[in-house]
């Protein structure tokens, strides 16, 4: 479980960088706003969040990187005006709040890895020596 924090912490940093200088791109069709950086950013974190829980078969690490990620997006929407990274229009909502939305839907797509692992791990226990051992 260490390695999966370990791992999930610069993740969590480098998605939480990305998302946020990538949150604001913008396109404009017909006189309509459409951030999609901030959809771009969280593709990014669940991609990112779907490739921990992939690797250590856990939700933990999945977890770390989206709290820490919503936490550091947080603190930089909260800073004194002129220093903060993200406004609080329709961009910056879609980011910082799209991340707990995306965190939650990683953690119950990466409990099916964690299922898998323990119904193999459990299917290997359950098989039944051979009978007649080798002398």
């Amino acid at each position: 479980m260490a390695g999966g924090i370990a791992a999930a912490v610069p993740a969590a940093l480098f998605v939480a960088t990305a998302g946020t200088a990538l949150h604001r791109q913008q396109w404009l069709l017909s006189g309509v706003i459409l951030p999609w950086g901030a959809v771009a950013a969280l593709v990014l974190l669940g991609s990112v969040q779907l490739l921990l829980g992939a690797a250590f078969r856990s939700v933990i690490p999945t977890a770390v990187c989206g709290v820490l990620c919503y936490v550091l997006a947080g603190w930089w929407s909260a800073m004194a005006p002129g220093k903060r990274l993200i406004a609080g229009d329709l961009a910056g909502n879609v980011w910082v709040f799209g991340i707990a939305g995306v965190t939650v839907l990683m953690l119950v797509w990466a409990r099916r890895y964690r299922r898998r692992a323990r119904r193999k791990a459990l299917a290997a226990e359950s098989v039944p020596a051979p009978a007649g051992g080798t002398s």
